[in-house]
């Protein structure tokens, strides 16, 4: 039986736990006690924080695991490939890990190879707001190191950038916060799996958000409603920039937008799965991929199984934000053309949203139109 090691125990990681149990794999699961559902699905458990690299590296050498993986964190994944690389096992080594997992290093990453991304300035606490000369408002301003919309601002005008700043280093582990300037058009996120440096688009994904000012995701649509020659371009461009960030084994997500000319500027990639239900249910459902298994695959050292299965030609997440959420469920269970596939249990509504983490729950639909939940999904 192989062993697994996984990094994380929330419920992004539930999907992944359970997929590797499916599998035939003995799982060993670290994170900090905090009576998630990982540490009760887990065959084995270990009470350590996700970023004790040290202490699960020495836990995993002794447990003499064959492979370790996570899905939809990116502090999971700077673990997971110290890990990997320190035993010898599949990964993308820390050096991609670097570049992936700050949004600093990525941009300059993505200027030195050519890739198409927003001119942005990094700012530390004694960074004089000067050098933001010439850009032009609006501007966008995030941690450098968080994922989840978590700490991100857009600022209309110079009167508020001190207070976004303030806000996103507050956020940001290594208290640093980027400033760029804000990329224009529709955003989508891509989903690709990596194997020895081969990468395959597997979805594109339309994201829909409450705008400015934080940005915050209300749901997902798969697939995108793009043309083939479209497409062909999304994937050239994040084919070329996953190899800029060496990203050469496991799965991938990478945020974009695309203007009204059809220009292409790239948000973030980050090197692990999508979370919002974007890589665990929507690309399954709509792919008939398995996702999930390719992530265990891969860290086990063995090629993805590219075979398709049955799937829905479309299907969109909606998360709740309030009472108007749960009402659109109850209509979405009797709308003509539409299965409801997935309904999560919903938090306790007492207290504001102010990034993906806060939000109240979600549910997932499916349709064999794609217009009906491209309709659904703006209502």
């Amino acid at each position: 039986m192989k062993r697994l090691a996984i990094i994380g125990a929330s419920y992004l990681q539930a999907p992944l736990i359970q997929k590797a149990k499916d599998m035939g794999c003995e799982t060993h699961v670290f994170a900090w006690a905090a009576d998630d559902v990982g540490e009760k699905m887990a065959d084995h458990f270990y009470p350590i924080s996700i970023v004790e690299k040290d202490a699960i590296l020495e836990k995993c050498r002794e447990i003499g695991i064959d492979g370790i993986c996570t899905i939809a964190s990116d502090l999971a994944a700077v673990t997971v490939n110290y890990v990997a690389e320190k035993m010898g096992l599949p990964g993308n080594g820390m050096r991609c890990c670097e570049k992936s997992t700050n949004k600093h290093k990525m941009r300059q990453a993505f200027e030195a190879a050519g890739d198409p991304s927003p001119r942005s300035v990094l700012i530390g606490p004694e960074t004089d707001l000067s050098v933001l000369g010439g850009m032009q408002y609006p501007l966008i301003v995030k941690p450098t190191d968080r994922s989840g919309s978590r700490g991100i601002t857009e600022v209309q005008r110079p009167a508020g950038l001190q207070a976004a700043i303030v806000r996103a280093r507050e956020q940001s582990f290594e208290k640093m916060a980027l400033v760029e300037e804000f990329a224009t058009g529709q955003e989508y996120s891509v989903e690709c799996i990596s194997y020895q440096g081969a990468h395959h688009l597997l979805q594109i994904t339309l994201k829909f958000t409450t705008g400015a000012p934080m940005y915050i995701e209300t749901g997902h649509m798969e697939p995108a409603p793009l043309t083939d020659a479209m497409r062909e371009k999304v994937r050239t461009v994040v084919f070329h920039a996953l190899d800029t960030l060496e990203i050469r084994n496991g799965a991938s997500h990478s945020e974009l937008k695309i203007d009204e000319n059809g220009n292409i500027k790239l948000i973030e990639i980050g090197g692990r799965m999508g979370g919002d239900c974007i890589g665990s249910h929507l690309v399954p459902y709509t792919t008939g991929w398995d996702f999930v298994g390719m992530v265990v695959q891969i860290a086990l050292g063995q090629a993805p199984d590219m075979t398709q299965k049955p799937h829905h030609r479309a299907c969109g997440v909606r998360f709740v934000f309030g009472p108007r959420d749960l009402e659109l469920r109850e209509a979405l269970r009797m709308a003509a053309g539409i299965t409801m596939l997935e309904e999560s249990p919903i938090d306790p509504m007492d207290h504001m949203v102010t990034d993906s983490s806060t939000r109240f729950g979600y549910y997932i639909f499916a349709s064999e139109e794609p217009m009906r939940i491209c309709t659904w999904m703006e209502k």
